[in-house]
């Protein structure tokens, strides 16, 4: 494939749908942001599930797993099985089939049912994402692709956020089943919006005669299963320690080579990979993986820092992370309207440049921040994203013509969502290695110095003036003391995961550059 691609008019890429854009855009992202919203909504409810249903914290870990595995199967399948049944059949199906799964995980009375549920959850949600990114990117004229995008950005980058707000609302306020639950009128809006409004393009109803490219399925199916289980439960096994993990890091790598080697030699393969030759899109897909690291990440540690540190609820906690919500959607309604008038690389790299600098902000966190502390730099952290999607999609799908876009859709978010994953087990995996180390130095510098044996008679005195006895005064003073250098090493911890996705994030500036300018649209 030339780098070069234009798209030619001769082409059915001039074909525009009968139906406003605008409507089309309501009916997708109905659906994307109730499943988007619904991979991050169930984290706080774990606890919660696995008491109801008599579980291990282990085991309901599983009902994000499942849930991850068959997602991340499905997005890069999603062109084939399109060309197969047509875009809208499969559209109105991943709906229906989410909607079903969210009424069976809410009536779920077993683990290993839930989990079921959660599987056809992932089924149906992997189908939607690139679906209705490919329609966006198709119903809109090539000059407004910067405020299709940022539509999509706004359910993409917003919805993770308020997830676990919402998730933890409900299940105080309720019971864990509701979030899943509520699901149910959002499903039958969205099935009604597509039936109304979504139609295919030609190119999408000349369907394909031949077979399933089974062994590609297969070898793709097996890899991002066993990537997903390794990142998942690496930390909680010690990672390369643990026997079973250092086997399936190898299954994983090998099913990768075998189904790479597959796609290349395929006359019909179910992911198009050479579609990566073509220099705009991978260089976008390359830094979307490493936008999703940053982005999950931080995600994913603030609630942690605030709960296990700070003392917050899950609401609390959830409310202190949503200016990044507000951030966001702000940015996407600037960046949408500067996408055809400003460089790309230029709204890139201010994207980046506040993304790292709000990123670092974070690491000034201590134990006695208020709740404005965390939500200032979590604002201008949600502000970068606007600036960073929506010129990063359209830079990447630019020099691509209509009809690879839906194949070019499944494997851009796959590589973010991929990216997500190691990202979050990267962080989890420093938080701990990290931790452990700052507790070794405080603890022989506490040690080594003439406070040490101050702090611990006081401790002492303060114990027994407030009735403890005179022989438990000295074990629970030491235990206060080791309580107090966990906490200054978690801290520690936490500062410097920030302090590295701060400096990832400028490291993406650079790469911007590699992206070739695009011609303007009439």
């Amino acid at each position: 494939m030339s780098d070069d691609l234009q798209v030619s008019s001769a082409e059915p890429s001039q074909w525009m749908p009968s139906s406003n854009p605008w409507a089309i855009a309501a009916a997708v992202m109905t659906a994307t942001f109730m499943v988007v919203l619904d991979s991050s909504v169930a984290t706080v409810a774990l606890p919660h599930i696995a008491g109801n249903l008599s579980a291990s914290t282990d085991e309901a870990t599983w009902v994000l797993t499942s849930y991850l595995v068959s997602n991340a199967i499905m997005l890069p399948a999603t062109n084939w099985i399109t060309r197969r049944i047509g875009r809208k059949r499969l559209l109105i199906f991943s709906i229906l089939l989410f909607t079903v799964a969210s009424m069976l995980c809410g009536a779920a009375i077993t683990m290993p049912m839930l989990i079921c549920a959660r599987i056809l959850q992932g089924v149906g949600g992997g189908g939607m994402q690139p679906i209705a990114q490919a329609i966006l990117l198709e119903s809109f004229p090539r000059g407004q692709h910067g405020k299709a995008m940022a539509v999509y950005g706004t359910g993409i980058v917003v919805a993770p956020v308020i997830g676990p707000t919402l998730g933890g609302w409900i299940t105080d306020s309720y019971s864990w089943r509701w979030i899943f639950y509520i699901n149910l009128p959002v499903g039958v809006l969205a099935l009604f919006l597509a039936a109304t409004f979504i139609e295919d393009p030609p190119y999408v109803r000349a369907k394909i005669r031949e077979s399933i490219d089974a062994f590609g399925f297969a070898f793709m199916a097996l890899w991002l299963g066993t990537l997903q289980l390794v990142l998942d439960k690496g930390q909680e096994s010690d990672w390369f320690g643990a026997t079973w993990i250092r086997f399936t890091a190898a299954v994983s790598v090998v099913a990768l080579i075998a189904f790479i080697a597959r796609e290349l030699r395929c006359s019909e393969p179910i992911v198009q990979l050479r579609i990566l030759l073509n220099r705009n899109f991978a260089t976008g897909t390359m830094i979307t993986g490493l936008y999703g690291f940053v982005l999950y990440s931080t995600t994913a540690l603030l609630p942690l820092f605030l709960q296990t540190l700070l003392g917050y609820p899950a609401l609390d906690s959830g409310l202190a992370v949503s200016p990044r919500g507000i951030g966001s959607m702000l940015s996407m309604l600037i960046a949408g309207a500067l996408a055809n008038r400003v460089d790309a690389r230029h709204m890139l790299t201010f994207g980046f440049m506040v993304l790292g600098v709000s990123t670092f902000m974070l690491g000034h966190v201590n134990l006695e921040i208020s709740m404005l502390t965390v939500a200032v730099p979590n604002f201008f952290n949600g502000f970068a994203g606007g600036f960073i999607f929506v010129p990063l999609t359209t830079m990447a799908m630019s020099r691509l013509r209509k009809q690879e876009i839906g194949n070019a859709a499944g494997i851009y978010n796959l590589v973010r969502n991929i990216g997500g994953s190691i990202g979050i087990a990267t962080a989890t995996t420093l938080l701990v290695r990290r931790a452990q180390v700052h507790q070794n130095f405080l603890a022989a510098s506490f040690s080594a110095s003439d406070a040490a044996g101050s702090l611990l008679r006081g401790i002492e005195a303060s114990l027994y003036n407030s009735g403890t006895s005179f022989y438990d005064t000295h074990q629970k003073a030491l235990g206060a003391i080791y309580d107090l250098l966990q906490q200054q090493a978690s801290l520690l911890a936490y500062v410097d995961n920030f302090h590295i996705l701060g400096l990832l994030s400028l490291v993406c500036i650079p790469f911007v550059y590699l992206f070739r300018t695009t011609q303007k649209a009439r």
